[in-house]
């Protein structure tokens, strides 16, 4: 009965996430308030759960605690859940947000100081052929090192400043999406779910790369081909703007470029920091985010003849961090948490199993599903309900050969990551840069289903063939 009512509450949960706009409540609200109520939930069912879902673990912490040998069976449980569930779930939680935290106040950093404008500036072409191949390749190359949402925002203000027909907006805007999220999803650090894989040990940064570099390509250039048949001639009268506008005057030009280069310097070598050290990968983008306030710190050091309150020092930088978006994940993973412990998503995996067997019609559904509602709960809930097996099991398994797919860096962990990154693209509002480009350009979403969604597919299943055929040689 419990069971059945914490399923009923995330989706209820999960439908009031997915209609934001209608209901005009902020999704984190309801993030927030699911994973409060789901956890009460299982806490009330604990006796009944614990015992039998967790039973090794219960066992295990009875035995390290012997204090709680004469508590009454209801009492065991509520600590088992406090002391170690919890914490455990909130560890792993928290490696998430303090790298979030940390890439988007580094990112912030180099916004302030007006250092994509180096980038932006260059972008001179009015043939409107080229400039989309040209947008295209940048965004994809952007969102491997940054978050797919700020790329989409440095790209789409771009947009306004070349083009002045809205509805050539709205394509150029729809292919930025696309590839801000194909682009995110073979780097480690590109997207949120892959940043969630890669601090999960599930996938590594170089196989991860080298297995999704060209299934992620295929799935930018097939619907860039089409968008192409959209667009003809070039350019009306482009009204160029002086992108140095976005750079604070007392910052340089050459202070500007160094800023730039250091920040996406520590952000690429944050890879590199986890495979020498062995330390997670929220401690190396800490680290760099030290680097770099240090490294501002000096700069307005220099300037005393600024006021202060014009400086844009990380201490007033991180203040402007999207918090709303952070106290999502919390709220969502967290409830994706009380789902696993309850034993719901292991009894969901042993069903896709039985019925489907195949990893790549598994991953295929969940891509479909992440073009409708958010990837982070979906590829949570996907880690939650296949945890990485060791020898032991995969020996003792029924089907040695396919629990082999879900060990680190095995074939399920890398199409997961493709699939719930390039699948959000399907529609405008299955992606968190394509939410941002439908707020900037106000693109309408029946417009994107009838102009962008087919050619979003055509390139997501092209996508998944590429990797399959990688897979067969």
């Amino acid at each position: 009965m419990m069971v059945s009512l914490m399923i009923l509450v995330f989706v209820i949960g999960y439908v009031f996430i997915a209609i934001e706009h209608k209901v005009k409540v902020d999704k984190s609200a309801t993030a927030l308030v699911m994973c409060g109520i789901l956890w009460v939930l299982y806490m009330a069912a604990a006796p009944d759960l614990v015992p039998t879902v967790s039973k090794g673990a219960f066992n295990l912490f009875l035995s390290a605690h012997p204090e709680y040998a004469n508590y009454s069976l209801a009492e065991q449980c509520t600590k088992f859940v406090t002391d170690q569930q919890v914490l455990d779930h909130l560890g792993d939680t928290c490696e998430v947000l303090f790298f979030l935290i940390g890439a988007m106040t580094i990112v912030d950093l180099i916004d302030f100081h007006g250092g994509f404008s180096f980038i932006t500036s260059r972008i001179t072409t009015r043939n409107k052929h080229k400039l989309l191949w040209i947008l295209a390749t940048i965004t994809f190359l952007m969102s491997a090192l940054l978050d797919n949402m700020t790329t989409t925002i440095i790209m789409v203000m771009l947009l306004r400043k070349l083009i002045a027909n809205y509805k050539e907006r709205w394509v150029f805007a729809s292919v930025i999406v696309i590839a801000a999220n194909s682009g995110g999803a073979w780097s480690p650090i590109g997207d949120v779910t892959t940043i969630m894989l890669w601090v999960g040990g599930n996938v590594s940064a170089t196989p991860l790369i080298g297995s999704l570099i060209l299934p992620c390509i295929v799935s930018v250039v097939i619907p860039v081909l089409f968008a192409s048949r959209i667009l003809r001639g070039i350019l009306r009268a482009p009204d160029y703007v002086d992108m140095d506008s976005n750079r604070p005057k007392f910052i340089s030009k050459k202070e500007s470029l160094h800023i730039l280069i250091l920040g996406v310097l520590l952000l690429v070598l944050v890879p590199v920091f986890k495979t020498a050290t062995g330390l997670p990968p929220y401690m190396g983008v800490t680290t760099a985010l030290g680097i770099m306030w240090v490294y501002t710190e000096i700069l307005y050091k220099r300037k005393r003849d600024i006021e202060e309150s014009i400086k844009c020092r990380v201490s007033k930088v991180i203040k402007h961090i999207d918090m709303p978006t952070i106290l999502f994940f919390l709220g969502i993973l967290m409830s994706v948490a009380a789902l696993q412990s309850a034993g719901i998503l292991s009894s969901f995996s042993t069903f896709l199993d039985k019925e489907v067997h195949n990893i790549y019609a598994i991953n295929t559904m969940i891509g479909a599903l992440s073009s409708v509602v958010d990837n982070v709960p979906l590829v949570a809930g996907a880690m939650g309900m296949y945890p990485m097996p060791d020898p032991a099991a995969i020996a003792t398994a029924a089907d040695p050969a396919y629990l082999q797919y879900f060990v680190s860096d095995g074939p399920f962990w890398h199409l997961l990551a493709y699939c719930a990154g390039v699948g959000g693209s399907m529609l405008i509002i299955g992606s968190a840069a394509g939410v941002v480009a439908m707020g900037l350009e106000k693109i309408n979403f029946m417009w994107y289903f009838k102009n962008i969604s087919l050619m979003a597919l055509a390139g997501y299943l092209a996508g998944i063939g590429v990797y399959m055929l990688q897979m067969l040689l």
